[in-house]
């Protein structure tokens, strides 16, 4: 009888915590749509390009200088005495590791910063969501690419995006 009882007391306890979650009221908001539409994301990569702008040319002047001496030794390397043969490969070798390196680094740097300005984008529009959920009264707000279905009455995207702007 205890049993039952103890096992009656658990059945109602679960039930009344989904009726109680089941109350929550849920709203949905397509955070990549706002982030697409947002006029600071354009000027942002602007920044970027402009920031990373001069590094770039001279990778691509590096990148150039190689490739000629590459040209260069393919073409008269065989007609070429051994000591200016080898002398230039050794350049090769050393301006293709010194370009592998600061193309590595760039990479690294451009990421870096890339993702820095991403954040600071989706801080905004976290902050705008809680806000608008605020405002509005949701206790849980996904995004709608978590979902299959939701009624479009419940979606917050045109007022995260006018928060957010």
């Amino acid at each position: 009888m205890k049993k039952l009882l103890c096992t009656a007391g658990f059945v109602l306890a679960i039930a009344t915590t989904f009726c109680v979650e089941a109350g929550d009221k849920i709203a949905v908001v397509n955070i990549s749509s706002i982030f697409q539409q947002l006029p600071a994301r354009e000027s942002v990569a602007r920044q970027l390009e402009d920031e990373f702008k001069s590094r770039a040319s001279d990778l691509q002047n590096l990148e150039h200088i190689l490739q000629i001496k590459m040209q260069r030794l393919q073409k008269d390397g065989a007609s070429m005495k051994g000591s200016d043969r080898s002398k230039l490969e050794k350049e090769i070798i050393t301006q293709r590791e010194q370009f592998s390196q600061k193309a590595q680094l760039f990479e690294q740097n451009n990421r870096r910063r890339q993702m820095e300005e991403r954040n600071k984008i989706l801080s905004r529009i976290q902050d705008a969501v809680k806000l608008i959920a605020n405002k509005k009264g949701y206790d849980v707000v996904i995004d709608t690419n978590a979902l299959a279905y939701i009624n479009s009455s419940k979606d917050i995207t045109i007022d995260v995006l006018k928060q957010v702007k």
